[in-house]
């Protein structure tokens, strides 16, 4: 088998066992550094990314988001953030790990080589042709990464690939291909670090812009966020307050008027007169904040 770049040897990693802890911890936080800086050659293709993502999800469709082991982990963990976030309704997002929930205990590394397997998880999925399917792997070559991928292909669903390695087959056929072309891993093989931090980063500003583009940042504030806890309702008021004006008391009761919808308890604060047409100002504007606000005049 041929190896790619994460297979590599690290420059640094030579006599890494014979350091001291703090001289073999400053290696590995320059291999960390050096990860996160591959993401800036990736930006366009993660915005292409996240403007497939926003109009499968306005047109009806889902994130389906594919991976195994620690790149599974990082989609895995993305995926889980965008409901509370930016209120993306829960059975509009689909994460399809290698293993399944089995993976969370063990994250055995059998089932990414399964495409029987692959293959059951699309099927059961039902991915067809409204939805976004994002698959990562830091090899490129995961063998449930690209079943799942060629799956998807073959019911018109958009697909994009995130790889750590140049010429990947998972981005063979893929709509939008994003590559973080990250060095050799300290420990070598080791992608839970380097690729995985790549990852990680890429994901956070896919969502992040996924969210924006479906109107639920507002001035840096997730207007769309699900306050089901002391923290985010605290938040949501303070989101609220912010950009209405009102104080802290005022946003809690305009809150508990829109049921804890922050984009209507600011329509409602910038003088929409109840609720009803809170909800169809946001139809108007596309669940906009910001145009609804502007349509006020």
């Amino acid at each position: 088998m041929a190896a790619g770049r994460t297979e590599g040897r690290h420059d640094q990693a030579r006599g890494l066992d014979e350091r001291q802890p703090l001289d073999a911890l400053k290696v590995l936080a320059d291999g960390q550094k050096a990860a996160a800086a591959v993401v800036d050659g990736a930006l366009a293709d993660i915005a292409a990314a996240a403007r497939l993502a926003a109009d499968a999800l306005l047109s009806g469709g889902r994130l389906v988001y594919v991976g195994a082991g620690s790149s599974g982990l990082m989609a895995m963990a993305d995926a889980l953030e965008l409901p509370g976030t930016y209120g993306i309704p829960r059975d509009r997002i689909v994460i399809l790990l290698a293993g399944g929930a089995a993976s969370l205990e063990d994250l055995a590394g059998g089932y990414e080589d399964d495409r029987a397997l692959a293959v059951g998880d699309a099927e059961t999925a039902d991915i067809d042709a409204k939805d976004c399917v994002i698959a990562v792997s830091a090899s490129g070559s995961t063998p449930y990464a690209l079943a799942i991928a060629a799956y998807a292909k073959g019911k018109g669903a958009k697909v994009v690939a995130m790889a750590n390695n140049p010429g990947a087959a998972l981005f063979d056929g893929a709509d939008v291909s994003i590559l973080l072309q990250t060095p050799p891993e300290v420990i070598s093989g080791s992608t839970r670090m380097g690729a995985g931090t790549a990852q990680k980063i890429a994901f956070n500003m896919f969502s992040t812009l996924v969210g924006i583009l479906l109107g639920h940042v507002h001035d840096g504030h997730m207007v769309n966020l699900k306050a089901d806890n002391i923290k985010l309702k605290g938040r949501a008021c303070r989101i609220v307050s912010d950009i209405s004006g009102v104080g802290l008391d005022e946003a809690e009761r305009l809150l508990t008027r829109s049921e804890g919808s922050v984009k209507e308890a600011v329509l409602l604060a910038a003088g929409v007169p109840d609720v009803s047409a809170a909800k169809a100002a946001l139809t108007r504007s596309g669940q906009s904040l910001r145009r609804a606000l502007k349509a006020l005049g």
